[in-house]
């Protein structure tokens, strides 16, 4: 398995979800992967993925690879994104990543190689006898399409690199997807037959489960303020900062909904990698709308959500473009209602009426009659989680899903 990002964002949990569950259906699996141990163990690949076979590619300063691009163009941002790399700086990357996939790749009978980046160049160019799963996270996605719409300022070879993307997918045997919906998006974007794709949804790790937990402590522990009104109805964010997570449109929804409410309730936002945002700040958005009791809890790793997710009531996701929401299953497992967006991997993760709330895409107003409609009836809100809990139980368990993929490398080996 070959994953070109150091720990970070939701993929790098699948991807150690998904090594663990081959392992567990009798391959023998080792994971090469970036790494940033100069930023601590949470983004150092031995760390994080401690208990694999693990190989990592340390990037500059700790190491001597250059840094990996990225999907996102975020101002400021060591990570630059992919389309702006010209030729040379992408064999740079090539000629970094070449000596440890093919030393970790020894004896391998098949490549599952995790986003469509530079390590399906080197298994192109220097493995070309192995087969490749290749896994399709949806960040990549979004790139080809703001690619399509017309290359932002600054994409210099945007071109180049939609080319390269739909290259190396049409060199993979099977290209797994976590959307059921999605999947034809993926197909046309990468100019992939459908036949090609293979759907499988992520899971939710175990540790998400209901139990019981200290609200007051929690939040007098991570929160700041006047705390009064996370007494009532607990609403709770948890990702990052991007612009298509639509926070500064939550926030408002929350301010205009705190207007027409008789319950108590709070907004906890809890994410937001320090340093990095793009757009208006979760700060700025609150100063704008006059929003009360909105909190910010600050990042926290994965294994420590669990507590926060039982602490709350609702969790609010207003994102966009979500190719999965790996979130939404982790609250569901907790036992959370959830109020998404009506499109891509929230609309077949969420069943409205039955385990959450659907709207429509930056509709503010529709988001805010969610609100309203979520805090204003605890019984609801119950039933809905309750219906959550038993749906990831049933349909987002890493145990079932890994016996699913295990199938998939099989007939690519």
């Amino acid at each position: 398995m070959g994953v070109y990002f150091y720990p970070r964002g939701g993929s790098a949990h699948v991807c150690r979800s998904i090594a663990r569950e081959l392992g567990a259906n009798g391959f023998e699996v080792t994971l090469l992967s970036g790494s940033r141990p100069d930023l601590g163990e949470a983004t150092s690949a031995a760390a994080f993925y401690a208990g694999l076979d693990v190989r990592s590619v340390e990037f500059a300063p700790a190491g001597d690879a250059p840094l990996h691009g990225s999907y996102e163009d975020r101002p400021d941002a060591p990570d630059r994104v992919l389309a702006a790399l010209d030729d040379r700086e992408f064999e740079r990357q090539v000629e970094a990543w070449t000596e440890p996939l093919v030393a970790a790749a020894a004896g391998a009978d098949v490549l599952y190689l995790h986003h469509l980046t530079p390590l399906n160049e080197v298994a192109a160019r220097s493995l070309p006898q192995l087969p490749v799963v290749g896994h399709v996270h949806g960040t990549e996605l979004l790139m080809l399409e703001q690619i399509a719409a017309g290359a932002p300022p600054g994409w210099t070879h945007a071109e180049a690199w939609a080319a390269r993307l739909r290259g190396w997918a049409a060199g993979c045997a099977r290209i797994v997807v976590n959307d059921a919906a999605g999947l034809e998006r993926a197909a046309a974007l990468l100019e992939v037959e459908e036949e090609r794709f293979d759907y499988i949804p992520n899971g939710a790790d175990p540790i998400f489960t209901p139990g019981p937990v200290d609200r007051r402590a929690l939040w007098r522990r991570h929160l700041d303020g006047d705390l009064a009104a996370l007494e009532g109805v607990v609403l709770l964010s948890v990702g990052r900062f991007t612009e298509v997570k639509r926070l500064p449109l939550l926030i408002e929804a929350f301010a205009r909904a705190e207007e027409r409410l008789d319950e108590a309730a709070a907004l906890v936002l809890i994410g937001g990698h320090p340093g990095e945002w793009e757009g208006e700040h979760p700060r700025e958005a609150i100063a704008r709308t006059g929003a009360r009791n909105v909190f910010l809890a600050g990042w926290h790793g994965h294994e420590e959500l669990p507590p926060f997710l039982r602490a709350g009531d609702v969790l609010v996701h207003a994102s966009v473009r979500e190719q999965f929401g790996q979130v939404l299953v982790e609250a569901m497992a907790c036992g959370l209602p959830v109020i998404a967006v009506d499109r891509a991997g929230p609309a077949s993760i969420v069943d409205d009426p039955e385990t959450g709330w659907l709207v429509e895409p930056d509709d503010l107003e529709g988001l805010t009659r969610a609100i309203i409609a979520a805090v204003g009836d605890r019984e609801e809100r119950r039933r809905r989680g309750e219906r959550s809990r038993e749906k990831a139980g049933r349909c987002y368990s890493w145990a079932r899903i890994g016996g699913e993929l295990a199938e998939v490398v099989r007939l690519a080996s």
